[in-house]
């Protein structure tokens, strides 16, 4: 499975885990959200091995959503060795989000 599911649980290891992770911070309720999963999943198939993709759901983990601020959502945080290097609210195109990605490899 390409898109890796995280939650407070898992969420720092699978930071770790990877050089480049890009975590999309979602809900089920929102429409722009459900109108990335296309977008997402098929990125995340694609960087397969190279980064990982990843998805939080915000309801079930308030803790992670308050970590990063989130008050928008869709928002992509996009990490390189741990560290935080670029955040996106909102939706994207597959495009825009491959070279938000290409940047960090």
């Amino acid at each position: 499975m390409p898109v890796v599911h995280l939650n407070t649980e898992n969420f720092q290891k699978a930071l770790s885990s990877s050089s480049v992770v890009v975590v999309d911070l979602w809900a089920e309720w929102c429409g722009p959200c459900r109108s990335m999963i296309p977008i997402v999943d098929k990125v995340g198939a694609e960087y397969e091995g190279k980064a990982l993709v990843a998805k939080v759901n915000v309801d079930e983990n308030p803790e992670i959503a308050s970590q990063y601020s989130v008050r928008s959502i869709p928002m992509f945080l996009f990490f390189k060795d741990k560290e935080l290097k670029d955040k996106h609210v909102g939706t994207m195109s597959e495009s825009v989000l491959k070279s938000k990605i290409d940047s960090l490899l």
